[in-house]
């Protein structure tokens, strides 16, 4: 499962990897710290920033040593940035 959704990632299909965890997820599927690491960032490429930091924060909750813990970190950098640059227009 993890290995289809990161080769859909690479190909820039996060419609699809998004919609394959999904399907996962309803049919009974155990969501682990890397699945919902990479639904985040399946999320982020579609500019969703609000769900790619939702689903890191349940990675970092099951998982305090998840990658998604710098993803989240580097998602607030990036938020913080444009919403200083708003202030300026």
């Amino acid at each position: 499962m993890k290995d289809r959704v990161k080769d859909l990632l690479d190909a820039s299909k996060a419609d699809e990897a998004i919609a394959l965890m999904e399907e996962y997820r309803a049919g009974g599927g155990i969501m682990d710290d890397t699945l919902f690491y990479l639904l985040g960032n399946a999320w982020r490429k579609k500019g969703n920033w609000q769900m790619a930091m939702n689903n890191y924060l349940e990675a970092i909750h099951l998982n305090p040593e998840s990658p998604a813990q710098q993803a989240l970190d580097i998602a607030n950098e990036i938020l913080d940035f444009y919403n200083k640059d708003m202030y300026n227009q």
